[in-house]
C-alpha cells in the first residue's frame, strides 16, 4: 500500500498548490520576503512606526459552508474568512498585514478548494494583506467527500498611540453604524434550522429578496470595512471606538469597545433591517430578541465619534457607497446595550 491507498493524494496536493499559487501571490505587500512554498512566510514590518504594536485575530465561517457545499458555490466563502478577522483588528485601529489560511477536507479536490483560496486571495486583496502562508490537510475518514472545513488568522500593526482600546470613549458619543451586506458569516445554525424545517429549497426566490434565490442571498460574503476605516482614521475624524458586529449581534458586540462603567443606547428603529432578516424572522416565528441576538439585523460594524462630528461622519462614509445611520449614543450604565 502507499499513501494514495490511504485516501491522500500527493499528486492532487501539487496541483492545487499550482492552481493557487498566481491568486496567491497577487496579494503580496512590498514587505512580504520569499515566495510560496517554504516552511513559514517571512514579512517585514512596515516603516514609519514608532512604536508598533501587533494586532493579531482568528476565526471561520461556520456552517455557512455547508450551503457552500450543497449549492457547489466555493467562491465566496473565503472571502468571508477573511472578512471575519480583518474585521475583528480593525476595531484596535490596526492595519491588517498578512493572512494565514488552514483548509482540512476528506479528499483534495483542486477545482473545489481552489475556488476558495481565490476567495481568500480577493479578501485579501480587498483589505490590502497579503496571504501569506497556510495548510491544506487531507484527512479522509474525518470529512464526508466533498466536506471541507476553514479557519483564518490575520496580524495587523497600528501605532501604540493611536490604539484604540476603549479608553478614549466618552459618555456622549454617538454609534455611527455602517450597513452589512447581508447574513455575513454568523447565525447559520439558525439559518439552516429554519430553512430546513419549512421545507425552502435553497433556489426558491421569495418575493421580499427581489428576485435573488434564497441560496444566492444567503452566500453573499461578509462586507470588509477596512479600506473606508483606514481612511477616515487618517482624517481629522476623530475615532473614540468600533465594534465588528458578529456572533451576538448588537447587544454582545456593541458594547466591547466601551469603557467601565458605560452602555450604549440603542434606537432599533434608526436603521434599515434588510429584508432577508425580516423573511427569516417572519418564516421561522423568532421573536425580535432572538433575531436581534443572533443576526447583525443590517449592521456590520459601528464607529463611535464626538456628537459635533456626526454630520460628517456619516456624509464621508456615504461618500464611500457605504449606508451609515446614527443608532444611539454612550451613557453610562453596566457595559449592556440599551434600548432607547
Amino acid at each position: 500500500m502507499d499513501y494514495k491507498d490511504a485516501g491522500v493524494d500527493i499528486e492532487a496536493g501539487r496541483d492545487f498548490v499550482t492552481q493557487i499559487r498566481q491568486d496567491v501571490q497577487s496579494t503580496f505587500r512590498p514587505e512580504v520576503l520569499g515566495g510560496l512554498g517554504g516552511f513559514g512566510g517571512c514579512f517585514e514590518l512596515p516603516t514609519g512606526y514608532q512604536q508598533p504594536v501587533l494586532v493579531s485575530g482568528t476565526d471561520g465561517v461556520g456552517t455557512k459552508l455547508k450551503i457552500a457545499q450543497v449549492l457547489n458555490r466555493h467562491e465566496t466563502v473565503g472571502i468571508d474568512l477573511v472578512a471575519m478577522c480583518v474585521n475583528d483588528i480593525l476595531t484596535s485601529g490596526a492595519e491588517p498585514l498578512f493572512f494565514l489560511d488552514y483548509l482540512a477536507t476528506g479528499k483534495l479536490k483542486p477545482e473545489q478548494l481552489a475556488q476558495v483560496v481565490k476567495g481568500v486571495a480577493t479578501g485579501c486583496r480587498q483589505s490590502g494583506c497579503a496571504l501569506l502562508g497556510g495548510e491544506t490537510a487531507e484527512m479522509p475518514g474525518f470529512y464526508e467527500l466533498g466536506e471541507y472545513d476553514i479557519a483564518g488568522f490575520c496580524v495587523g500593526v497600528v501605532e501604540k498611540s493611536k490604539l484604540l482600546d476603549g479608553s478614549q470613549v466618552e459618555l456622549g458619543d454617538v454609534a455611527i453604524a455602517l450597513a452589512s451586506s447581508g447574513v455575513h458569516s454568523n447565525g447559520f445554525s439558525l439559518v439552516r434550522k429554519i430553512i430546513d424545517s419549512q421545507d425552502v429549497a435553497w433556489d426558491s426566490k421569495p418575493g421580499i429578496l427581489g428576485g435573488i434565490s434564497v441560496g444566492e442571498e444567503l452566500l453573499k460574503p461578509t462586507q470588509i470595512y477596512v479600506k473606508p476605516i483606514l481612511e477616515l482614521l487618517a482624517s481629522d475624524i476623530e475615532v473614540h471606538g468600533m465594534a465588528h458586529i458578529t456572533g451576538g449581534g448588537l447587544p454582545e458586540n456593541l458594547p466591547r469597545c466601551l469603557s467601565q462603567n458605560q452602555s450604549i443606547a440603542v434606537n432599533l428603529d434608526s436603521w434599515e433591517i434588510l429584508p432577508i432578516f425580516r423573511w427569516l424572522a417572519d418564516i421561522g416565528n423568532i421573536k425580535s430578541e432572538a433575531m436581534l441576538e443572533t443576526f447583525n439585523m443590517g449592521i456590520g460594524f459601528v464607529v463611535l465619534v464626538n456628537p459635533e462630528q456626526v454630520d460628517v461622519t456619516k456624509e464621508w462614509f456615504h461618500s464611500q457607497n457605504i449606508a451609515a445611520y446614527e443608532i444611539g449614543r454612550v451613557v453610562g450604565g453596566d457595559g449592556k446595550l440599551v434600548v432607547a
